[in-house]
This record gives structure tokens, C-alpha cells and sequence, in this order.
């Protein structure tokens, strides 16, 4: 291959990569914008390590037809390695928290931009870039389909000061109703009653995740009963 093919190749696996990376990286996952080129670039230039090698396997059998019998060509053995060893990577984007499993979107993304730049290296640019496009499209449109069709939980924790110990459930209840949220567990607190005569609550919340918990907040801190009212970061 002439060094302007192999350059293009590179080029290619970078801004492919680069586009999936980006959407990973803005939307805060474990691996973003670099992974993904570097992972992109990785396969590319295995393949074109394997391009070479046919290349050269071919020159030396025209020069010696002998050699048919001792060269072997096996074209898929290093994308094969690829495929199968970019799976450490990939596991090293899940996380396990609270129950729940993050990062196989994430892992499943690294691994497509690996066959993707397999793809280029070996210069099928047409499955490349359409493979690319449809990376993209999956990642980034089809997250908002599943968010708005597919309902998916997350656990949250918000903490609420009050007056009335008997009337918080029922206010917070109320704010909370038909929004598809679950209470898991209420824990209360006595501590700042002795400061302020007011007490405390730590309410953990089954939320979906196309639900902004800012609004169940704003509603709930309109009722004089609730004092004080956030979510609690971990």
C-alpha cells in the first residue's frame, strides 16, 4: 500500500472513532472521546499490519512459487484477537453500583469502533463509514426513543426537613403520585429537633430515569410543612 492509503486508513479510524468517542464523552461515561480513537486507531492498524503481511506473502510466492506450500494466509486471525481482546477494555467500563449495572453501553461502543477500524484498515470504506453512521445514530437518537418508551429506574435519595413528622408522607406522596416513582425505604432522623424543632428524613427513591427529580423537589418544597429539601449525591 502507498503511504497516502495508509494515511487516509489512519486518518479515517481517527474521526470515526472521534465522532462515537465525542457522544460517549458528553454524555459522562466511563470511556469517551480518546478511548474510543485510540481503540478505533488500534484495529486499524492491526488490519493494516495484516494487509501487509498478505501483501508481502503474496511477492515472496510470485517470486518462488515453492513457498505456496510453506506460507499460510489466514486473513482474520489478528481481527480475531482484536474482537475477542477488546473485551478487558470493555469490562472495565461496566460499573456495579446500588444494584445496578452502568457502562455496558459504553463497552458495547468500544467494541463496535474496534470492527469499525478493522473495517477500515482492511479498506472496506463503504461498511466502514456506513457502520460508523449507524453507530452513531444508535447512540445518540435511539437513546432518547428508549428513554421516553423504555422505562428504566434509577435509585435516588432525597433528604427533607419538616415539621410534622405525620403530614411529610402524606405531602410527599402526593407530589410524587402518578410520576411512576416507588418509595424503597424511609429513614428518620431526631437530630434537629433539638436545634430547630424541626426533624429529618432520608426518603430513597425507585425513579425513572426520563424524569427530572428537580421537579418532584421544586413541587414539594412549595408546602409549608416541608422546610428544607434536596438530593443526596453519592
Amino acid at each position: 500500500m502507498t503511504l497516502q492509503e495508509i494515511s487516509f486508513r489512519l486518518a479515517l479510524a481517527i474521526i470515526i472513532g472521534g465522532v462515537i468517542g465525542y457522544e460517549r464523552e458528553y454524555t459522562n461515561s466511563p470511556a469517551g472521546f480518546r478511548t474510543h480513537i485510540l481503540v478505533a486507531l488500534g484495529a486499524a492498524i492491526i488490519s493494516l499490519i495484516q494487509v501487509e503481511m498478505v501483501n508481502r506473502s503474496m511477492l515472496l510466492i510470485a517470486e518462488d512459487a515453492n513457498l505456496s506450500n510453506s506460507i499460510k494466509i489466514d486473513m482474520g486471525r489478528l481481527g480475531a484477537q482484536v474482537i475477542s481482546g477488546i473485551g478487558f477494555l470493555g469490562a472495565g467500563t461496566i460499573l456495579h453500583t446500588k444494584g445496578s449495572i452502568k457502562g455496558l453501553t459504553t463497552a458495547a461502543s468500544l467494541w463496535v469502533v474496534a470492527c469499525v477500524g478493522l473495517a477500515i484498515g482492511l479498506g472496506y470504506y463503504t461498511i466502514s463509514i456506513l457502520g460508523g453512521i449507524s453507530i452513531v445514530i444508535v447512540l445518540a437518537t435511539l437513546k432518547r426513543f428508549e428513554m421516553k418508551f423504555i422505562s428504566k429506574t434509577d435509585m435516588r435519595k432525597i433528604y427533607i426537613e419538616y415539621i410534622e413528622r405525620d403530614k411529610v408522607i402524606e405531602v410527599f406522596e402526593k407530589h410524587i403520585y402518578g410520576r411512576g416513582i416507588k418509595v424503597k425505604n424511609i429513614e428518620f432522623y431526631m437530630d434537629n429537633q433539638e436545634v430547630n424543632g424541626s426533624n429529618s428524613c432520608l426518603f430513597t427513591l425507585k425513579v425513572p430515569k426520563s424524569l427530572e427529580i428537580n421537579e418532584v423537589i421544586l413541587s414539594c418544597a412549595t408546602d409549608k410543612n416541608i422546610l428544607k429539601i434536596y438530593e443526596v449525591l453519592e
